[in-house]
């Protein structure tokens, strides 16, 4: 998802990508301003709206309902991407089940769904000691 945003604003396109959490974060600051509805505008005016990370562990209820507003408000004005490391049938596994329901029901409709498998590079990466910090040993702890 990453490369498809820097291809995207290679493009000339307007990306907004949070992580689900930061998504709520953002989106509880502006409940507390009342500009909610304004915040989210604000993030549905880019080309390409990412929301990453979803999956493990469960979210609080403001989180889901953060994320539900703005899958809700993005429906049918394509340009949302979900990076997920569970099916979105899951989603009642790791949010209310109710916000799960009406999240899901929205963001299937119309969807154009990519599932990736295989091994993780991150980890072969990091199992190799070529992670982020160079080839700097990978110490293992536990």
């Amino acid at each position: 998802m990453e490369a498809l945003c820097h291809e995207a604003i290679d493009a000339d396109l307007r990306v907004s990508r949070f992580p689900l959490e930061t998504l709520a974060v953002t989106i509880g600051r502006a409940e507390a301003d009342s500009g909610v509805a304004r915040t989210i505008a604000r993030i549905c005016r880019s080309d390409i709206v990412v929301v990453d990370g979803i999956g493990l562990p469960p979210v609080s209820h403001e989180t889901a309902e953060a994320f539900y507003r703005l899958v809700d408000a993005a429906y049918e004005r394509g340009g949302l991407a979900v990076t997920s490391d569970i099916h979105p049938s899951g989603f009642d596994a790791i949010m209310p089940e109710t916000v799960a329901t009406a999240t899901v029901d929205r963001l299937m409709h119309r969807v154009h769904m990519v599932e990736t498998g295989g091994e993780s590079r991150r980890l072969a990466k990091a199992l190799a000691g070529k992670g982020r910090e160079g080839n700097r040993p990978l110490d293992v702890i536990g």
